[in-house]
């Protein structure tokens, strides 16, 4: 009799707890029942957050455009968001997440390549497809496997088109490459570079490391001043780019500074102030180019956010919709299917026509972008 009482009074007392849990789950079931459910991993904080926040701004935006339109074959769009702080570890953790507890048809992320070289094997081992919208490195798709897709061009592509308009417009005959010897995207854009510079007869003239977290760059400009580089290319993101550009302008460095998209953010010049001024960098997606689907991608951009879309935004944007659009042709959420639409993407995109290779890369033009003063102006279009 004691042990019924007992076990009647744990029941009662938990019982409030388990009602709890079962409202949750009927809570989230009412929610999502008829959703069809994205994942997104994103640099949301951290040392590269601008380039998070963009994408995660473009992704609503999509999400938002297909939902006013009536979905999915009648299926809203909710998309789950992760922040992975530009660190891998974070990104595997958040994409498995995603996969194990959301039940995502798909995943879009991360920003930089570290981060979706982290994921890639895990959305393959799921059969999840993925879209990396603004990772560059080769390695995204080529360690990834077969279900990782990119909406941006690779570095090889992006290091080379540095290089010929480095000896084309800007006549360099002799660079310098700094670089980031622990980062795959720096350290990949430096080598494509020279391999391109080099290829159309230019010289070489210092290749120096550093180390992920430096901030004291004074020994490599040292080794720079004695070998007068006509360029130099600071192959690093943003935040690590201006402190370069300061310290070395300090020291007395004239050569023009050359970078790539990872220079893309409104945060750029925080700490390069106008040690960057007159500089120029590729990417993939500028407002300064006119176009009819770029132009109302940024007004509306403009209008929902109050401020200019970046390349972040628009990669973003369009990986939205080259996963929403392979989805509504599957007719269905299951992953192989939805692989083998996106096989066959081919969509006008913001930042220009997007169909995929063998390898479920894109083949796409850079644009390139001067620095004056605190805005960029649109320079030129280098195509394959």
């Amino acid at each position: 009799m004691r042990k019924a009482i007992a076990l009647a009074m744990i029941l009662a007392l938990l019982s409030p707890v388990l009602a709890g849990c079962d409202s949750e789950k009927n809570m989230e079931s009412a929610e999502d029942r008829n959703a069809v459910r994205i994942g997104a991993v994103l640099p949301l904080s951290g040392d590269v957050e601008t380039f998070g926040q963009s994408s995660r701004n473009a992704i609503e935006m999509a999400a938002q455009e297909w939902n006013q339109k009536g979905g999915i074959k009648g299926k809203q769009i909710k998309v789950y968001f992760e922040d992975d702080e530009n660190k891998p570890a974070n990104s595997s953790r958040a994409i498995q997440a995603l996969i194990e507890k959301k039940k995502v048809a798909g995943v879009i992320g991360s920003a930089s390549s570290n981060c979706s070289i982290a994921m890639g094997t895990i959305a393959t081992a799921n059969k999840v497809p993925m879209i990396a919208p603004t990772a560059t490195s080769p390695k995204v798709t080529v360690e990834g496997g077969d279900y990782v897709f990119r909406a941006c061009f690779l570095d090889l592509f992006q290091g080379t088109a540095l290089a010929k308009f480095a000896i084309g417009d800007l006549r360099a005959k002799r660079a310098a490459i700094f670089y980031d010897i622990g980062n795959d995207y720096s350290k990949g854009l430096a080598e494509f570079f020279q391999q391109g510079f080099e290829a159309m007869g230019g010289e070489i003239v210092a290749f120096e490391s550093y180390n992920t977290g430096d901030r004291d760059f004074k020994a490599q400009i040292l080794l720079l001043q004695e070998t007068s580089p006509d360029v130099v290319l600071l192959a690093d993101y943003y935040s690590t780019v201006g402190i370069i550009a300061r310290q070395a302008r300090g020291m007395g460095i004239k050569a023009t500074f050359l970078g790539g998209d990872g220079w893309d953010s409104p945060d750029l010049l925080k700490e390069g102030y106008n040690s960057l001024d007159g500089s120029y960098f590729s990417n993939h997606y500028t407002v300064g180019e006119n176009s009819a689907k770029g132009n109302a991608f940024k007004e509306k951009y403009i209008k929902n956010y109050n401020k200019q879309p970046d390349s972040f935004a628009a990669l973003s944007y369009d990986a939205a919709y080259i996963l929403f659009t392979a989805i509504e042709k599957a007719g269905s959420t299951d992953g192989a299917r939805i692989k083998n639409e996106l096989e066959k993407t081919d969509i006008e995109g913001v930042s220009g026509r997007i169909t995929l290779d063998e390898s479920r890369n894109p083949t796409k033009g850079a644009v390139i972008e001067q620095i004056v003063g605190k805005n960029t102006r649109f320079v030129t279009r280098v195509n394959p």
